[in-house]
Protein backbone atom coordinates (compact mmCIF):
# COMPACT_ATOMS: atom_id res chain seq x y z
CA UNK A 1 0.00 0.00 0.00
CA UNK A 2 2.97 2.51 0.89
CA UNK A 3 4.89 1.77 -2.71
CA UNK A 4 1.00 3.02 -4.39
CA UNK A 5 1.48 6.03 -2.51
CA UNK A 6 4.16 6.62 -3.23
CA UNK A 7 4.14 5.97 -6.72
CA UNK A 8 0.71 8.13 -6.44
CA UNK A 9 2.22 11.24 -5.50
CA UNK A 10 4.86 11.99 -8.52
CA UNK A 11 1.81 11.41 -10.56
CA UNK A 12 -0.48 13.38 -8.92
CA UNK A 13 1.99 16.47 -9.32
CA UNK A 14 2.34 16.10 -13.15
CA UNK A 15 -0.64 18.47 -13.53
CA UNK A 16 0.74 21.08 -11.35
CA UNK A 17 3.34 21.41 -14.18
CA UNK A 18 1.51 21.33 -17.23
CA UNK A 19 1.54 23.33 -19.93
CA UNK A 20 -1.46 26.03 -20.39
CA UNK A 21 -3.50 25.39 -23.50
CA UNK A 22 -3.22 27.60 -25.81
CA UNK A 23 -5.79 28.97 -28.68
CA UNK A 24 -3.55 30.27 -31.94
CA UNK A 25 -5.96 31.31 -34.79
CA UNK A 26 -9.31 32.11 -35.58
CA UNK A 27 -11.51 29.76 -34.37
CA UNK A 28 -15.00 29.51 -36.20
CA UNK A 29 -16.85 27.07 -33.85
CA UNK A 30 -20.51 25.30 -34.72
CA UNK A 31 -22.17 27.96 -32.76
CA UNK A 32 -20.61 30.72 -34.87
CA UNK A 33 -20.95 28.07 -38.37
CA UNK A 34 -25.17 28.25 -37.41
CA UNK A 35 -25.63 31.81 -38.16
CA UNK A 36 -23.92 31.53 -41.37
CA UNK A 37 -27.00 29.93 -44.19
CA UNK A 38 -25.58 29.11 -47.94
CA UNK A 39 -27.33 31.19 -50.31
CA UNK A 40 -28.44 34.02 -48.10
CA UNK A 41 -25.50 35.20 -46.13
CA UNK A 42 -23.10 37.46 -47.61
CA UNK A 43 -18.83 38.36 -47.17
CA UNK A 44 -20.30 41.07 -44.59
CA UNK A 45 -22.13 38.55 -42.67
CA UNK A 46 -19.19 36.48 -42.57
CA UNK A 47 -17.24 39.36 -41.39
CA UNK A 48 -19.49 40.19 -38.44
CA UNK A 49 -20.19 36.69 -37.58
CA UNK A 50 -16.67 34.94 -37.58
CA UNK A 51 -14.46 38.26 -38.36
CA UNK A 52 -11.53 38.41 -40.73
CA UNK A 53 -10.20 35.56 -42.19
CA UNK A 54 -6.88 33.82 -41.49
CA UNK A 55 -6.13 33.46 -44.77
CA UNK A 56 -7.72 34.09 -48.31
CA UNK A 57 -7.45 31.97 -52.02
CA UNK A 58 -4.29 33.05 -53.67
CA UNK A 59 -5.44 33.58 -57.03
CA UNK A 60 -9.43 33.78 -56.01
CA UNK A 61 -11.39 35.50 -53.64
CA UNK A 62 -13.64 33.20 -53.49
CA UNK A 63 -12.74 31.20 -50.97
CA UNK A 64 -11.88 32.11 -47.53
CA UNK A 65 -10.06 30.35 -44.40
CA UNK A 66 -10.37 30.34 -40.91
CA UNK A 67 -7.39 28.72 -39.28
CA UNK A 68 -7.40 27.58 -35.53
CA UNK A 69 -5.47 25.24 -33.56
CA UNK A 70 -4.86 24.51 -29.69
CA UNK A 71 -1.35 23.45 -28.69
CA UNK A 72 0.86 23.05 -25.28
CA UNK A 73 4.12 24.63 -24.92
CA UNK A 74 6.54 22.57 -21.97
CA UNK A 75 9.34 23.80 -21.06
CA UNK A 76 12.32 22.09 -22.33
CA UNK A 77 10.28 20.76 -25.93
CA UNK A 78 9.07 21.68 -29.03
CA UNK A 79 5.61 22.99 -29.18
CA UNK A 80 2.75 20.34 -29.98
CA UNK A 81 -0.16 20.97 -32.04
CA UNK A 82 -2.71 18.83 -30.33
CA UNK A 83 -5.81 20.28 -32.05
CA UNK A 84 -6.17 22.02 -35.63
CA UNK A 85 -8.97 22.99 -37.78
CA UNK A 86 -9.52 24.57 -41.18
CA UNK A 87 -13.15 26.08 -42.04
CA UNK A 88 -13.48 26.84 -45.83
CA UNK A 89 -16.05 29.53 -46.71
CA UNK A 90 -16.96 29.16 -50.24
CA UNK A 91 -18.62 32.64 -51.99
CA UNK A 92 -20.28 32.65 -55.64
CA UNK A 93 -19.61 35.90 -58.06
CA UNK A 94 -22.02 37.90 -56.38
CA UNK A 95 -20.42 37.45 -52.66
CA UNK A 96 -23.28 35.29 -51.66
CA UNK A 97 -21.73 32.06 -49.21
CA UNK A 98 -21.97 29.12 -51.54
CA UNK A 99 -20.63 26.06 -49.12
CA UNK A 100 -18.77 25.94 -45.39
CA UNK A 101 -16.09 22.86 -45.62
CA UNK A 102 -14.61 22.30 -41.97
CA UNK A 103 -11.31 20.17 -41.97
CA UNK A 104 -9.65 18.62 -39.48
CA UNK A 105 -6.26 17.65 -38.76
CA UNK A 106 -6.52 13.99 -40.45
CA UNK A 107 -8.12 15.77 -43.40
CA UNK A 108 -4.25 18.25 -43.47
CA UNK A 109 -1.10 17.70 -45.57
CA UNK A 110 2.29 17.38 -43.82
CA UNK A 111 4.65 19.95 -45.56
CA UNK A 112 8.06 19.20 -45.18
CA UNK A 113 10.14 22.64 -44.87
CA UNK A 114 13.67 22.58 -46.65
CA UNK A 115 16.76 23.78 -44.31
CA UNK A 116 18.81 24.33 -46.74
CA UNK A 117 20.03 28.23 -47.42
CA UNK A 118 20.86 29.88 -50.47
CA UNK A 119 24.55 30.43 -50.78
CA UNK A 120 25.28 33.78 -51.39
CA UNK A 121 29.03 34.64 -53.30
CA UNK A 122 31.83 36.17 -50.95
CA UNK A 123 30.22 34.70 -47.62
CA UNK A 124 32.19 31.63 -47.48
CA UNK A 125 35.90 32.66 -47.35
CA UNK A 126 38.85 30.23 -46.02
CA UNK A 127 41.11 31.08 -43.10
CA UNK A 128 43.75 32.36 -45.39
CA UNK A 129 41.55 34.50 -47.34
CA UNK A 130 40.14 36.12 -44.15
CA UNK A 131 43.68 36.59 -42.93
CA UNK A 132 45.55 37.51 -46.51
CA UNK A 133 42.48 38.70 -48.31
CA UNK A 134 43.05 42.88 -47.95
CA UNK A 135 46.62 42.59 -49.19
CA UNK A 136 47.27 44.65 -52.18
CA UNK A 137 43.34 45.53 -52.86
CA UNK A 138 43.90 48.46 -51.55
CA UNK A 139 46.51 51.02 -52.84
CA UNK A 140 47.80 54.56 -51.42
CA UNK A 141 45.98 56.95 -51.87
CA UNK A 142 46.11 60.67 -52.03
CA UNK A 143 44.83 63.15 -49.92
CA UNK A 144 42.33 65.30 -51.40
CA UNK A 145 43.74 68.22 -51.04
CA UNK A 146 46.88 66.85 -52.93
CA UNK A 147 44.62 66.47 -55.85
CA UNK A 148 43.88 69.12 -58.63
CA UNK A 149 40.94 70.41 -58.82
CA UNK A 150 39.64 68.70 -55.44
CA UNK A 151 38.92 72.16 -53.75
CA UNK A 152 36.46 72.76 -56.57
CA UNK A 153 39.09 73.84 -59.23
CA UNK A 154 40.58 76.19 -56.64
CA UNK A 155 44.17 74.90 -57.31
CA UNK A 156 46.10 75.05 -53.58
CA UNK A 157 44.13 74.42 -50.76
CA UNK A 158 42.94 77.76 -48.74
CA UNK A 159 43.93 77.56 -44.61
Amino acid sequence: MASALVLAVPVAGCGVFAAPEQLRGNPADAEMLQQLTPGVSSRADVTAVLGSPSATSTFDQREWYYISATSHIRPGRVPAVDKQRVVVVRFDDRGIVEGIDQKGQDQMRDVAVVDRTTPVPGNDRSLLQALFGNIGRFGPTAAPETVPGANGGLGAPTR
